[in-house]
């Protein structure tokens, strides 16, 4: 229960409307923004025949004040504003700003940085100060908002996507799994029943998590359950190496990867060779990528072309990566050396906990 409340407050403080302040490229466009201000404001002044260089000055170091406060304490506090109703916390960065303002202005006013005023121009430089800021903060605000939600937008047109995808899969792999069962029934019962029984558990771990992705161990004990599956009809003709033990075990991969690569490599590699063959697996995470290599056995004479079934799965394992990780992402096919090769590779930094945020 602690960990679900804490899941669900890093979330609110992940979707919160307004960035992170305090991150170097936020407060570098923000310091821009504000010296950008300051140039209007002073460009705004009655013109005189020399630009006065001191008072550029004296507002780029008042603005930069109130600038760099007010990110140092919405920074601190957005953790708790996070948890409000988004006008109130809204309110509450406009309060702020405007607080922080009028502090500044008082300091300013107290120390004479601008000169002396008279007490009903004192007044009106309260009054205007108080009102620059709330025009800016609730703009920039409103900005901040409307990229909030543009990202959620984005984010959700990608799930739904991504999720429409990996439903274009499942029923391709049942079917086939289904075809690799049809064929011991009459030659060993017993077997397809344990076969049978091997699909339920990989349906069930395939459907148990609906997230787009799974860590790299989960998507290897589907892989390995769905060869259990097929040991069953090729026997000893199948051969496996695998060369996985340097991939973290919490690496976020996209669901059901593997395995269509393992049951094309099969179908063309395996299955139609008298001997059968093996099937390498390799795969690295070095320097924030992740590769993977499934190899086949092939004969250049006897090759046949792929069916649709074959470029279905190909494309739609491409088309997820590219959706997930960007145009970094890849997915390539070589022969050579009497084998098929079929290569992916993507960037990936975070862990799966951190990658299902996406």
């Amino acid at each position: 229960m602690l960990n679900k409340k804490t899941n669900n407050h890093v979330a609110a403080v992940d979707e919160f409307f307004v960035p992170e302040l305090c991150k170097p490229e936020a407060l570098l466009s923000m310091v821009l923004l504000a010296e950008l201000l300051v140039f209007v404001l002073v460009l705004a002044e009655p013109m005189v025949p020399v630009f006065n260089w001191v008072r550029l000055a004296l507002a780029s170091l008042f603005v930069q004040w109130i600038l760099l406060l007010s990110a140092a304490l919405l920074c601190q506090l957005r953790p708790v504003m996070a948890r409000m109703p988004t006008p109130l916390a809204a309110f509450m960065c406009c309060s702020i700003v405007v607080g922080l303002t009028l502090i500044c202005t008082a300091v300013a006013d107290y120390f004479s940085l601008g000169g002396q005023l008279a007490r009903q121009g004192e007044v009106n430089l309260y009054l205007r100060h108080a009102l620059i800021s709330l025009i800016m903060s609730a703009l920039l605000l409103r900005y901040f908002y409307l990229q909030s939600q543009w990202r959620k937008q984005e984010q959700a047109e990608l799930r739904a996507r991504i999720e429409s995808l990996q439903a274009r899969i499942r029923p391709h792999f049942l079917f086939n799994s289904l075809n690799s069962i049809a064929s011991l029934v009459v030659v060993d019962p017993y077997k397809a029943e344990q076969a049978v029984l091997d699909l339920s558990d990989l349906f069930r771990a395939s459907l148990a998590k609906p997230g787009s992705l799974v860590s790299w161990s989960e998507e290897l004990e589907l892989a390995k359950r769905y060869l259990s599956i097929e040991h069953y009809r090729l026997g000893e003709r199948l051969q496996l190496q695998w060369e996985v033990a340097d991939v973290p075990d919490d690496l976020p991969i996209p669901q059901l990867t593997l395995q269509p690569l393992l049951e094309n490599a099969l179908i063309y590699g395996i299955q139609p060779r008298i001997e059968g063959g093996k099937v390498c697996i390799d795969a690295s995470y070095s320097e924030g990528v992740f590769q993977l290599i499934v190899s086949n056995p092939y004969d250049a004479g006897a090759e046949t072309a792929p069916s649709n079934g074959t470029h279905q799965a190909l494309d739609n394992i491409d088309a997820r990566l590219t959706a997930l990780f960007g145009p970094r992402a890849s997915l390539s096919v070589e022969r050579r050396d009497g084998r098929h090769y079929t290569r992916l590779r993507y960037p990936c930094a975070r862990l799966t906990q951190e990658a299902r945020a996406l």
